[in-house]
């Protein structure tokens, strides 16, 4: 029938149109117990065909019109005998009823295959030897003939999750069905969805690690990166960022853009799961943070308690400091601290101490609910909170209580620990002068420590460190301790203690120092101790001020004395400690729990301490005025020492 193109013409077309589906519709209605299957095969041809016909650029008839048409042509197949199959498959709740759809006389056709292989993917299997023998079954490679056979018939969206169910069934390598289905995948990957082609990518990457399939990956990833601006929304995008960011660095990048571009649309939800994403890969993108911060504040959002910690977390993975952020993360999360478990406490103190930012109420609340259900928490939980305050240098009120309940869990425990947990805790306990003897002697006996001795990574190194500075502990803070030290041989600096990057400040105060000492013998520059720590500079000092000859006097703080002498009555060693920006807890002037630990111990060890922060140098602009702050600071230290 020849349609013309005058208004008339469209009206006759539109009724024509509506009156063949209302036909279809329905003919479907009562195919199941009327009409053949290939009659009903000829039906949805000709469906096609109207739609194809209605929704052509000539047509101008409604859009509603166009909606339905388009609506019925993709329920077709729920409209045809498949559906009762449709419904037998999705209630399956063993592969044996699945299997069995074969022998009961069913039609199935190729979708319905696929749905059975989905279906069986998501099924239990008690042993894994079930999933091979399913493999083995003669039905199981009926369905994958009947599927291979009529595979470019299948639709998109079946089409991808059939992939990843086969996948998941872990078909052989060889299978030449997985084979063919891969290759449908390339065939078709310019129509799939774009969320269909992340679902396969995340498959490929998790499920299957066989060349074919890597190779595939590959390909996805691709036109994952040039197909990046077909996302509209941002729940997709969370999604694809979470699911295959990981695996290209330049499809990740091309995601951050777009979340930039549609961050405002964000909710909570939404900007958790980017938050997190971005710690799970150590992705610091700090435009991105900024514009996720300035949301989370700017916007009144209802953060729920599991949104509030994995934001505390995100942002202390990534280092990434915003003030408004951590008050609000400490208001909202202090209300809700007696609803916490001793895990989400535990949680949330690492979280704020890798963030350097000591709230001293949330603290006191986190101290309070241990001294609530210390014999409830267990020993991991509070492992972290300790390391959490030593690490903030922070001091509960009730300080007595809180760590006799500690020493009294710890009592019978400690010796169970992981070596490096143990040493952890121990070293956490001399930050906060909380260290018992019992305590002290469990990680420094030979047979504890010999282990740490000889390491040759950074973990090693770093448990190894801790250790000279809990031997510092109980050789300088606890003359009451009998032993046992670590032996003479480990405590000598080994050469890694000075390889370190110089910073800009230990430069300049370096060649302020030449200048003030004028020379070498009256000084020394970069000393290391044998307590773990490394001064800036070492001076020694006669009653008089006047600098005397380093190498002449005895110095007991070196592993290697090279002097023999006495220093004369009245001399006076000072130290030149630097402290850096990353030094300090955050927006204060209070040093980290590590950097309090060296200086308790360099004042103990009979040193008097000059100490050159950051903040205080950065004001200093001519080397003259370097060189006059430093005297001063000298003449205040000696000062303060004759004053006591």
């Amino acid at each position: 029938m020849e349609v013309s193109g005058g208004a008339s013409g469209d009206i006759m077309a539109a009724h024509l149109v509506k009156q063949c589906t209302c036909l279809l519709r329905e003919a479907a209605r009562l195919a199941p117990a009327m009409a053949p299957i290939g009659q009903l095969r000829l039906a949805r041809v000709a469906q096609k065909t109207l739609t194809s016909s209605a929704t052509s650029p000539s047509s101008h008839f409604p859009s509603s019109m166009m909606k339905l048409v388009e609506n019925e042509n993709e329920k077709v197949f729920t409209l045809y005998p498949g559906n009762h199959i449709d419904q037998l498959i999705k209630k399956a709740t063993r592969p044996e009823e699945l299997l069995e759809l074969l022998d009961a006389g069913h039609h199935l056709n190729n979708n319905h295959a696929a749905l059975i292989f989905i279906r069986l993917s998501r099924l239990p299997f008690e042993k894994p030897e079930d999933k091979a023998s399913l493999i083995q079954d003669a039905r199981f490679q009926q369905l994958l003939h009947l599927l291979n056979s009529q595979i470019s018939s299948v639709w998109h969206g079946t089409l991808s999750r059939l992939l990843r169910s086969l996948y998941s069934l872990g078909l052989p390598e060889t299978s030449k069905e997985l084979q063919s289905v891969e290759q449908e995948v390339r065939w078709r990957m310019r129509r799939l969805k774009y969320r269909h082609l992340a679902l396969l990518a995340e498959s490929c990457a998790t499920l299957s690690r066989k060349q074919h399939s890597q190779e595939l990956l590959a390909e996805l990833l691709m036109h994952l990166e040039r197909r990046w601006t077909e996302i509209e929304d941002g729940r997709t995008l969370v999604t694809i960022m979470m699911k295959v960011g990981h695996l290209s660095e330049s499809l990740m990048n091309r995601l951050e853009d777009k979340c930039l571009e549609l961050v405002e649309q964000f909710g909570p939800d939404e900007l958790r799961k980017v938050l997190v994403t971005l710690a799970a890969q150590s992705r610091r993108s700090v435009p991105l943070l900024r514009a996720v911060s300035y949301h989370l504040v700017q916007k009144p959002f209802h953060l729920t308690k599991g949104i509030l910690l994995d934001l505390a977390y995100a942002y202390g993975k990534l280092n990434f400091h915003q003030t408004q952020v951590c008050q609000r993360l400490a208001a909202d999360l202090l209300s809700l601290t007696p609803s916490l478990t001793s895990g989400e406490v535990a949680r949330c103190a690492k979280s704020f101490a890798l963030l350097k930012w000591l709230n001293l109420p949330l603290f006191e609340a986190f101290a309070q609910h241990f001294l609530n259900r210390a014999q409830d928490t267990p020993l991991p939980h509070l492992c972290s909170m300790l390391l959490a305050f030593a690490r903030l240098n922070f001091h509960p009120d009730q300080e007595d209580q809180f760590f006799s309940l500690v020493h009294e869990k710890l009592g019978s425990e400690l010796a169970g620990l992981e070596p490096a947990l143990q040493v952890d805790l121990v070293w956490a306990l001399c930050v906060l002068q909380q260290a018992q003897e019992a305590e002290l002697q469990t990680v420094l006996h030979p047979k504890f420590h010999t282990q740490f001795l000889g390491g040759k990574s950074q973990k090693d190194q770093n448990i190894f460190q801790k250790l000279l500075h809990i031997n510092a502990t109980a050789l300088l803070e606890h003359p009451e301790y009998s032993g046992p030290l670590l032996p003479a041989s480990a405590v000598a600096p080994r050469p890694s203690a000075l390889d370190r990057k110089v910073t800009p400040l230990q430069k300049e105060l370096q060649e302020t120092l030449k200048g003030l000492l004028g020379s070498a013998d009256r000084g020394s520059l970069e000393v290391a101790t044998q307590y773990g720590w490394v001064l800036d500079a070492e001076v020694l000092l006669d009653s008089d001020g006047q600098f005397l000859p380093l190498r002449d006097f005895v110095a007991p703080h070196l592993a290697q004395p090279i002097g023999s002498q006495p220093p004369p009555p009245g001399a006076k060693r000072l130290a030149f400690l630097r402290w850096e920006f990353p030094n300090f807890n955050n927006r204060s002037k209070d040093l980290l729990g590590r950097f309090v630990l060296a200086r308790r111990h360099i004042l103990a060890a009979g040193f008097l301490i000059v100490d050159v922060p950051f903040y205080e140098w950065l004001e200093l602009k001519s080397e003259w005025q370097k060189g006059a702050y430093l005297k001063d600071k000298i003449r205040k230290a000696m000062s303060e020492e004759l004053a006591k």
